[in-house]
Formats: C-alpha cells, structure tokens, sequence
C-alpha cells in the first residue's frame, strides 16, 4: 500500500499553509493543542492531496475552518469533493466557520469536545486508501 499521509511533494505546501494560518486558525490551534481536549492534533496534516486544517489521527477525525471564500460555488464544489474522498478513507470531518470560532469560540470548543468523545467512543471502520 501506498502512502497516503504528508506526502513528500506537497511538504512545502503544508509548511507555507502552517507559517501563514488564519485568524480563526491561529485562535482554533491555541485552545486544541497540546491534547487540551484529551487527543493529539496536527495541524495542516497532509492527507492524499490535501492539507487538513487540523486532524487528529486517533480519532481518525479531519477539522476544517471555513472562511467567507467556502460559500463561493467553485470552492464549496472543492469543498464537497474533498470531504467525499475523505469520507470514504474512513474520516469523519468537522467543519466550522471562521464567523464561529472568532465569535462563538466556546460553542466551537464544546462542540469539539463532544465530537470527540463520540469519535472516542465509536467503533474505529478501517480506512479505505485515498
């Protein structure tokens, strides 16, 4: 099997997305690292072909801050094929909006917090290959 996980050829571009983060990115990151919600994230993780915001591979679960640009056709249509393959690789993605985390962090986290525990305490799938 091949990997699927930070490939080499899109290392630079991980590194570019993780020295300029977001705002809400930068807010999110603070409150997640260092397992404060009890599990270990990575952040601009690279699965397949893509840069994951945030993504715990314990729980197996992808975080994604959306900005105002996610509600434009071209990019949610991104947005949409992306999760697909993500969920059929046996992820679970949370999304959230950048509006949320910088105005209702505390929801955000609560709701991160019981997406946990739900990912915790579900049975783990195996994940199909990307």
């Amino acid at each position: 099997m091949s990997k699927i996980n930070n490939l080499r050829e899109l290392k630079n571009r991980r590194q570019e997305l993780r020295n300029n983060m977001t705002v809400p990115e930068k807010i999110l990151w603070k409150w997640i690292r260092n397992e404060q919600l009890g599990h270990k994230f990575r952040r601009q993780h690279g699965i397949g072909k893509f840069a994951a915001d945030f993504y715990c591979p314990e729980l197996k679960l992808v975080i994604e801050v959306d900005g105002r640009i996610h509600g434009e056709a071209a990019v949610a249509e991104k947005d949409k094929n992306r999760d697909e393959v993500m969920l059929k690789s046996g992820l679970k993605i949370k999304r959230f909006t950048a509006n949320d985390v910088n105005n209702n962090l505390e929801w955000v986290l609560e709701d991160l917090r019981k997406c946990c525990g739900e990912c915790a305490s579900a049975p783990q799938r195996k994940a199909n290959p990307l």
